[in-house]
C-alpha cells in the first residue's frame, strides 16, 4: 500500500513538471524571428539606383553572412511611408528635400546623415529611333522632336527626377512648351522603360539608368548649371539602426562599394556632413 501511495502522488507531480517544460519550449521567444530589424534590415532606396545597390548588397550579404532587404520606389513614396512608422533601417534618398523632410519629422539619426552619391541628367531615346544627338541650348526644339509622341518623365511634382527635369527645361525655356505633352511617371525606372519600349520618343532620366538599360540611348546631357546638384544623401533611421543596420550603413562607403557605385556611372559625392 506504501508504494502504491507514493506512485499515485508522484504522477500528478510528474506531469505538472512535464506540463511547465513543454509551456517553456512552447512559448520562449523566437530569437531568429523576434529581431529581423537586427539581423536583415530594411532599407528604403531611390529606384535609380537600384542595379547598383543589389550589387552592393550582394556583397554585404556575402562578407557578412547576413540577409538584407531593400524596397526601391521614389524617393517621396519612400519618405512619406518612414513617416508613417515603416519599418526601414536606412533610408537613401534622390535628393535632399526628401531626406529633409524626413529629417524635420525626427525620423533619422541628424548624425548619420551624409551626401553619398552625385548623378548626371540626360536626355534619351531608343536606340532604334532615328533620333541623333541633340544640343540642348537655350529654346531648343524639344516639342518638335517629340513630334506627336510625349516626353517620359518622373512626376515633376513630387519624385526628385522629375523635379531636376522641370528646372532643367525651365532654365532652357522649353517647358512650357512640352508640358501638356509630358507622359508623367511614379518614378524615373517607370520613365525609363517607356523609352525602352518605344512608347516614348523621348525621355528625361539619371545618366547611370541609361547605362543600365541597352534599350535606350543618351542624345543629350543637360549641364550641371541648369538645375539643383543631384546628390544622394543617406542616413540611418532612427529606432531602427541596430548592428547590422550600422555596418551596411557603413559599407556603403567602403572600397568594395565604392568600386560598385563607380561601375554603374555614380559618382560618389563629397559631403561635409
Amino acid at each position: 500500500m506504501r508504494t502504491a501511495s507514493i506512485h499515485t502522488s508522484a504522477t500528478p507531480l510528474f506531469r505538472h513538471l512535464l506540463f511547465v517544460l513543454w509551456a517553456a519550449i512552447l512559448f520562449a521567444p523566437d530569437r531568429a524571428s523576434s529581431q529581423p530589424a537586427n539581423d536583415s534590415p530594411l532599407i528604403f532606396a531611390a529606384a535609380s539606383t537600384k542595379d547598383a545597390l543589389d550589387e552592393v548588397v550582394k556583397s554585404f550579404e556575402l562578407i557578412h553572412r547576413v540577409k538584407v532587404r531593400v524596397s526601391y520606389a521614389g524617393s517621396n513614396a519612400l519618405a512619406n511611408q518612414i513617416v508613417n512608422g515603416a519599418p526601414a533601417a536606412v533610408f537613401l534618398s534622390a535628393d535632399e528635400p526628401w531626406m529633409d523632410f524626413v529629417q524635420e519629422k525626427g525620423r533619422v539619426v541628424n548624425a548619420s546623415r551624409r551626401d553619398l552619391l552625385r548623378n548626371e541628367l540626360v536626355l534619351i531615346a531608343p536606340v532604334a529611333t532615328g533620333v541623333g544627338a541633340i544640343t540642348i541650348e537655350r529654346g531648343f526644339p524639344l516639342a518638335t522632336i517629340l513630334g506627336g509622341g510625349r516626353l517620359a518623365v518622373a512626376n515633376p511634382e513630387a519624385v526628385p527626377a522629375g523635379k531636376y527635369a522641370r528646372a532643367a527645361l525651365e532654365h532652357f525655356n522649353v517647358w512650357s512648351a512640352v508640358e501638356a505633352k509630358l507622359a508623367r511617371t511614379e518614378n524615373v525606372r517607370s520613365a525609363l522603360m517607356f523609352v525602352a519600349r518605344a512608347e516614348a520618343p523621348l525621355g528625361v532620366v539619371y545618366k547611370t539608368d541609361a547605362l543600365a538599360e541597352p534599350r535606350v540611348k543618351i542624345v543629350g546631357t543637360f549641364p550641371r548649371s541648369s538645375h539643383p546638384r543631384i546628390v544622394y544623401p543617406v542616413a540611418l533611421v532612427r529606432g531602427r539602426d541596430h548592428e547590422t543596420a550600422k555596418k551596411f550603413f557603413d559599407f556603403l562607403r567602403d572600397e568594395r562599394a565604392v568600386a560598385i557605385w563607380k561601375k554603374y556611372g555614380f559618382e560618389m559625392a563629397v559631403t561635409s556632413r
